[in-house]
């Protein structure tokens, strides 16, 4: 629940309010359709949402309205006047049953705080659950155990892999898990290992590490993605992305790709998709996990690395700003002989050297969530500036250490210091392929499609909310996120959540953007009936509920498993080049594929081993599903095939991949 508007909402999400009255068109955001919350103004005569306009930069160059091409950094806050006429839009209190008051949007919040006798029952009674828990306790420390670092290199004193840590065992993989495209380790027909080959690769590293995460509020989420099950060819529970501002990106440990094997003691390595959500959704304050990291390949002899891993430090730091354009006064470089970027100074008077905690020669390993063990001075400096005000920063801090020569890649937080786009380049659109190959395999899925003829009143509304369109980052069909207690469809019963809208009154849906789609929808309303075709997709082989956890909430999404499920003419591919040196691994495995007791299974991203070429790219993420290599496609494939077809690509490989987002926690 949150604390300024009183309702539930995903963090990375605006406000939501009940205004008492329809608010003029000329203060709606169109990208969320709702009221402007902290009004931005483009170049070319639009106002979006601060956090609307951010979220969707971070896709995307062009305005959402006519498409002409920006940045957001030439947009600017609307006027003083605008502001202050959307504060005075008039608001009813969140929590009816016990006040019934109205007021306006900008007091709403203290409200809340300082008056409401709803919001003081609902702390009173957080409160209380909290309290048998932690009564007696004293608060957990806010040291960070230094034995565990994000990124450790090969301990030194001999040829062994394994950190003198009980925290943290360090495994040396000397083959590649099944699939694992990696040339490094792949065999001769004599069976002689080619790891000559690539002689400065001598292993690839994994660590298991306990992670113990800490919320104020219980029942507030992870803030992360997931993927697998074993009831998908992936097996495992495996961390697809790390929301912004989440408290998982707060905490700085967990990055995509983690391998979650444990969750409060109990193993999910062998789970279904469904029950590791629920597990990992139970509230509480404190979370126990146990994941699997792989930190790469190694490529240091014990000799060189002089320093022990247990004397460094992880150090996590958080700088507040006053404004988004406020620089922190930090100077960011590479260094010659190890991946990853540096602090080499703190400029006198910026907000990092008074706030006093990062040092000189720190390395950063995460800001915002955004893993930056392999990044770029300008990736960093392009997540520092789009900031609005909270900076979280992972460090790892070797005592006496000093920096060698910097390549000549330096960056600071100022504005003008960057002009690389987020995560290091510019997003790719990829042409449409659904007019083209499908792509078409077998689903463990029944899809029932049905068609919904209703009569209704011209002003009376449908009464759903929906989610996805193709320009979404997922590039998502149409879905029905809500059905309102108003509205025709509610009356009608058969459109539920989740179900995937095909067509209303003959215009196809299945092709359009959200804003198209919403247009589509306003407009056929208005008419005197209404004919919906629509999608259900049930699992054939899950007997488990839905998880229905946020009822009370509109940041219901499908679960990653139920995507699974959908035609394959709804597919959206798009291809993803990734090159590579002579002696480089692609850097990514595969699982699925046919198999004689289990017949045609898709391909799936399991593994991306950081500093390869399919990581630094980061276009690719563990879940997505591969359906065809350099135009061929994969179905009817085994995995013995494919990877070889992998292998024979030398420089560059073409990879048609479905990306479908993980299941929330």
């Amino acid at each position: 629940l949150c604390c300024e508007c009183g309702q539930f909402h995903l963090l990375l999400d605006n406000h939501l309010y009940n205004f008492q009255d329809e608010v003029d068109d000329e203060l709606i955001c169109h990208i969320c359709l709702q009221p402007l919350l902290q009004p931005m103004d483009t170049p070319c005569g639009h106002t979006y949402c601060f956090k609307c306009l951010e979220n969707f930069m971070q896709e995307y160059n062009f305005c959402p309205m006519d498409r002409k091409k920006l940045s957001f950094q030439q947009c600017h806050k609307s006027s003083l006047l605008v502001r202050n006429l959307l504060d005075k839009l008039i608001v009813f209190c969140p929590f009816k049953a016990e006040c019934q008051q109205t007021m306006q949007r900008c007091e709403l919040e203290a409200h809340l705080q300082n008056r409401c006798p709803g919001f003081k029952k609902y702390k009173s009674e957080l409160q209380r659950k909290k309290n048998p828990i932690s009564k007696g306790k004293e608060d957990p420390p806010t040291k960070v155990e230094t034995n565990t670092p994000k990124d450790p290199e090969v301990p030194s004193g001999g040829s062994s892999l394994v950190a003198e840590s009980s925290a943290a065992a360090v495994v040396s993989l000397g083959t590649a898990e099944p699939g694992l495209v990696n040339p490094a380790f792949e065999e001769t027909e004599e069976g002689e290992s080619l790891i000559q080959k690539c002689n400065y690769r001598t292993s690839l590293v994994a660590e298991t590490t306990t992670i113990e995460i800490h919320r104020e509020d219980p029942e507030e989420e992870l803030g992360m993605r997931i993927v697998g099950g074993k009831d998908t060819p992936l097996g495992n529970i495996v961390v697809q992305e790390v929301l912004r501002d989440s408290v998982i990106a707060a905490d700085g440990r967990i990055a995509p790709g983690d391998h979650i094997l444990e969750v409060n003691g109990v193993n999910i390595s062998s789970v279904t998709h469904c029950q590791a959500v629920s597990f990992l959704r139970h509230p509480g304050p404190v979370l126990h996990l146990m994941v699997l990291q792989e930190k790469g390949f190694s490529n240091k002899t014990a000799q060189q690395d002089s320093t022990s891993a247990t004397n460094r430090e992880v150090i996590h730091v958080t700088l507040i700003k006053r404004d988004r354009s406020e620089p922190l006064g930090i100077k960011l470089i590479r260094k010659t002989d190890e991946a990853g970027i540096f602090i080499l100074d703190l400029l006198e008077g910026g907000l990092a050297a008074k706030n006093g905690k990062l040092s000189r020669n720190d390395r950063v390993l995460s800001i915002n969530g955004q893993d930056l063990r392999q990044g770029t001075p300008e990736a960093a400096a392009q997540i520092i500036q789009t900031t609005e005000s909270r900076v979280n920063f992972v460090v790892l801090r070797q005592p006496g250490v000093q920096l060698s020569d910097p390549v000549e890649d330096g960056s600071t937080s100022n504005n003008s210091s960057s002009s690389s786009s987020y995560n290091g380049g510019s997003p790719v659109h990829h042409r449409r392929r659904l007019d083209q190959n499908h792509y078409r395999r077998k689903s463990n899925y029944q899809k029932a499609s049905f068609t919904v003829a209703i009569k209704k009143e011209p002003k009376e509304s449908l009464g759903i909310t929906i989610g996805g369109g193709r320009d979404n980052k997922n590039k998502l069909p149409i879905y029905v996120t809500s059905v309102q207690p108003i509205g025709c469809l509610f009356r009608d019963g058969r459109i539920k959540r989740g179900d995937v809208l095909l067509s209303i009154n003959g215009i196809d849906l299945t092709h359009l953007n959200y804003y198209e789609a919403v247009s589509a929808l306003k407009s056929n309303a208005a008419s005197h009936s209404v004919i919906l075709k629509a999608l259900e997709i049930i699992s054939l082989n899950s007997t488990e509920p839905s998880l229905d956890i946020k009822e009370q909430g509109f940041s219901w999404s499908p679960l990653w498993i139920t995507w699974l499920g959908l035609p394959s003419y709804l597919h959206c591919c798009q291809d993803i080049v990734l090159s590579k040196g002579n002696l480089e691994s692609w850097g990514f495995s595969i699982v699925g594929g046919f198999e004689e007791s289990k017949g045609n299974q898709p391909f799936f991203i399991k593994t991306i081993v950081p500093g390869t070429p399919a990581f630094r790219d980061r276009k690719l993420k563990c879940g997505d599903e591969i359906v065809a290599v350099n135009g061929v496609p994969a179905i009817g494939m085994s995995n013995s095939e494919l990877i070889p077809m992998l292998k024979e690509q030398r420089n560059k490989v073409t990879l048609t991949v479905v990306s479908w987002p993980g299941s929330l926690v």
